[in-house]
């Protein structure tokens, strides 16, 4: 490419596409293969003129040439052809650093049909270098390559050069040949450590053979060759002991040699290692370089007292005090756990009055005294003392088993005028609430540690403490000075603690503490909560509770018991519960008030006095008793209203009745037994239910002869009830304790007849029934072997599968007995009972 026609001073050539070079003659190479045969190339030729800042470009396009389809020859046509030679030197070598003389001829290139040489440049790659300008140069005519100077192989190991060859005319008829020069390396360097000092530690009693650590040196010849082929070795040891270490040649590793490495002995070693290339050669170069190595020290020293006995003073009662300063010697590293020294006080300290603690900054080990000695007691004690270190001792392969080192400590009490001493320092005194003012309760009194008595010694209670205990000044007595009371002021606490002084004839003073525990006492009576209670026809037993303020053991369990003994004789008390009786009637009494004396004896014998009024009210539920009462026989019962209004009606009936048996009877003599028709009516007017199915048993006796029996019964139309009387015959005249009497009798004796049977007044009725029909009720129940069952009034036959109210107790609904209009609502609970006992 004529390069001039655009662009006469072309100082910048490049090319748009790097596969091909553009040279400043014009010849464009290719830099790599191309193959044009898929397609047309074309690139561009960028010339530029920095000075004149004119740029142009020419564009060149490339056409695959066509290849020519040889002629077919003829066998007889062979004949050999002479092929033109192509130029192709051998590689070159110039020797690192050589000495000339220069220039150097190193390669001479030759072509057959060119003339004129030239190179144009060196090619870079790896290990390629691009040729420093003037390096090399080539003659003209001959061809020969020459270099200008020495050449450092560190620096460039190898060259590439392009290489032209050309006629007179300009035209190069050869392809430009690549020629390499490698420089050939020269053991100029000498190889170097990689740190000016290296410092390596093992521990001390290391086994041999142990890695203490690795020297590396480096070489900047030419790798993988003699020059770099680097051998170690230990030039000197400091200390010159025996050597403690080895050396690997080829790889520099330092490894331990003595069995008997003792950091007590050599705690640092230095080692002068060299270095050598050339396989270690004495021609080689070679470097010296220090390894530094430090002893790490193990606990193999145990430490031991430097003497083995002490003695020290210290006044008794003296505490937190120093009184003595052991050292140890130990040969290990200070300050390492292996040297900090451990004491420990293995004799003689049994009551822990001694303490030994280590000072950090000396290892010596202080002994304190944290209790009072008494001197007294004894005048000098003995400690022995051993020491050890925080690390565990190992034994080095050279020493031998030590035992641990110990040390005794004599202390000498010193005796110093002491104050008295409470023996004990505190007293407890247990004393009961409710006790005299004045009453001894108990008795404190101090020592003087010398005499070992209380002579003249005083005591006092300092203000400002519980103001209901005192203590007699010379005695020591301890005394109250109030009733004592857990439910006023501080004493309710239950316990006081007080300080006691107790002062010696020189003015020394000691202190003590009395603990004063108020224990609690029978101060209060029982008493029932309530006392008035309504008792209906049923007799339902009354649930009687009392109270006392006292705590246990003078609380519960109550005892009750009825003072009066006539009352006791018709009332009866039965348990129910450690604070609670049943109080119920032993038969069928009259309907009245009852004052019924209850006395109440707590678990700590104390007895409360307690009245108990009984309304015995002719009711069903409590609601219907208001209060209206008629006075009894006895003079201290009387009747409600309603009991009135039945007496009256029963007079009216008893009138119908008495009329009926005149006419039955007529004027005759009246028969000893009643008739049936008016002992029924009789029954009915004297408010005692009629028989029926509910109230049935077995164990009535139903009167198959009424003569037989010698007895009276009572039948109402085909079924006959139970008899009046058991063995005997009861009249109505039999009030006043006659014999077997008719109706008549009552007023006239001797059992004589009279006409008028059935004209009798209504008490006098009355006072002929009301003792029998108690005495039948009260038979009724009677099992076979006569017992009485308890609570017959309750019991039943048969009441089905279950009752829907459940079990119906004599404390049920208690608290409401003044109010029971609930019963209205309350069926379930009481309809077999109301139904029962109602007169229907």
């Amino acid at each position: 490419v004529d390069l001039k026609e655009c662009l006469q001073s072309a100082e910048f050539i490049s090319s748009s596409d790097g596969n091909f070079k553009i040279l400043e003659d014009g010849s464009v190479y290719t830099t790599s293969a191309v193959s044009l045969s898929a397609e047309k190339k074309t690139f561009t030729i960028l010339l530029k003129d920095i000075d004149e800042q004119v740029q142009k470009k020419i564009h060149v396009s490339l056409v695959a040439e066509e290849k020519k389809t040889p002629k077919a020859r003829h066998s007889r046509d062979t004949v050999l052809k002479r092929t033109k030679r192509r130029w192709g030197p051998i590689p070159s070598v110039m020797m690192e650093n050589s000495l000339g003389p220069f220039p150097l001829q190193i390669q001479q290139v030759q072509s057959d049909t060119a003339q004129n040489y030239t190179i144009y440049y060196s090619a870079s790659g790896p290990g390629i270098d691009q040729d420093p300008k003037g390096l090399f140069y080539i003659e003209r005519e001959t061809g020969n390559i020459f270099a200008t100077r020495a050449v450092d192989r560190e620096e460039h190991p190898s060259f590439q050069i392009i290489c032209f060859a050309t006629t007179p005319d300009g035209y190069s008829p050869e392809v430009p040949l690549v020629h390499t020069i490698r420089i050939e390396d020269d053991n100029d360097n000498a190889p170097y450590f990689t740190q000016d000092v290296f410092e390596f530690s093992v521990p001390e009693n290391s086994k041999p053979g142990v890695v203490v650590g690795k020297m590396i040196a480096e070489d900047r010849d030419e790798p993988f060759t003699l020059h770099t082929t680097l051998k170690y070795r230990i030039v000197s040891q400091n200390p010159s002991v025996t050597p403690a270490f080895s050396l690997h040649g080829d790889t520099g590793v330092i490894s331990v040699l003595l069995p008997q490495l003792d950091r007590e002995m050599v705690s640092r070693y230095t080692l002068l290692i060299e270095v050598r290339d050339m396989a270690g050669q004495p021609f080689g170069l070679c470097t010296t370089g220090t390894a530094v190595i430090t002893i790490k020290d193990t606990n193999d020293n145990a430490p031991s007292f430097k003497q083995m006995q002490y003695e020290t003073r210290v006044e008794e009662n003296r505490v937190n005090v120093e009184i003595l300063r052991v050292s140890v010697v130990d040969l290990d590293e200070p300050g390492s756990p292996g040297s900090a020294a451990v004491y420990e006080i293995i004799r003689g300290n049994d009551d822990q009055s001694f303490e030994i603690t280590t000072d950090r900054s000396t290892n010596e080990g202080i002994l304190c005294v944290v209790k009072g000695l008494d001197y007294e007691s004894a005048k000098q004690r003995v400690l022995v003392i051993a020491v050890g270190n925080e690390a565990p001792y190992m034994l080095a392969p050279h020493s031998q088993q030590l035992s641990q080192s110990t040390s005794s400590v004599t202390v000498h009490v010193l005796d110093v005028d002491e104050g008295p001493v409470f023996k004990p320092c505190l007293l407890r005194i247990n004393v009961k609430e409710c006790e005299d003012v004045g009453m001894k309760i108990g008795r404190y009194v101090a020592e003087d540690p010398e005499t070992g008595n209380s002579e003249g010694i005083s005591y006092r209670i300092p203000p400002g403490q519980c103001n209901w205990i005192n203590i007699d000044e010379v005695s020591g007595e301890v005394r109250t000075i109030k009733v004592l009371d857990r439910d006023v002021g501080e004493m309710r606490r239950g316990q006081c603690n007080i300080t006691v002084l107790a002062i010696d004839r020189n003015g020394k003073t000691g202190t003590g503490t009395i603990q004063v525990c108020i224990q609690p006492g029978n101060k209060n009576y029982p008493r029932i909560t309530k006392t008035d209670y309504i008792m209906c026809r049923d007799r339902k037993p009354i649930c009687l509770t009392a109270q006392d303020g006292d705590e246990s053991p003078y609380s519960t369990p109550f005892v009750y018991r009825i003072t009066d003994r006539s009352l006791a004789s018709t009332w009866k008390i039965t348990r129910h519960n450690d604070n609670s009786v049943y109080l119920s009637p032993k038969g069928d009494i009259p309907f009245g008030i009852y004052e019924i004396p209850v006395s109440v004896m707590d678990n700590g014998g104390k007895v409360g006095e307690n009245r108990v009024t009984v309304n015995v009210c002719d009711c069903v539920t409590p609601t219907e008793c208001n209060g209206d009462t008629r006075q009894l026989a006895g003079g201290n019962v009387t009747l409600g209203i309603w009991a009135i209004l039945a007496m009256i009606l029963g007079s009216l009936l008893l009138l119908l009745i008495l009329i009926t048996i005149c006419g039955c009877c007529g004027a005759g003599a009246m028969q000893r037994n009643v008739t049936d028709d008016c002992a029924n009516h009789n029954l009915i007017i004297s408010n005692t239910e009629a028989p029926g199915e509910e109230v049935m048993d077995h164990n009535i006796i139903p009167l198959q002869s009424t003569h037989d029996q010698g007895g009276y019964g009572i039948k109402t139309g085909e079924q006959q009830t139970f008899e009046m009387g058991k063995g005997r015959g009861h009249t109505l005249e039999s009030v006043k304790g006659g014999g077997h009497q008719t109706l008549g009798s009552v007023k006239e004796g001797g059992g004589q007849p009279m006409m008028d049977t059935c004209r009798y007044s209504y008490s006098e009725w009355h006072n002929f029934t009301h003792p029998r029909l108690g005495e039948k009720v009260h038979l009724c129940r009677q099992d076979e072997e006569q017992k009485h069952s308890e609570d017959y009034l309750l019991s039943y036959n048969y009441e089905g599968k279950g009752s829907l109210a459940g079990s119906v107790g004599c404390c049920s609904d208690q608290h409401e007995e003044e109010a029971l209009d609930f019963l209205d609502q309350l069926e379930p609970k009481f309809r077999t009972l109301a139904e029962t006992c109602i007169k229907r």
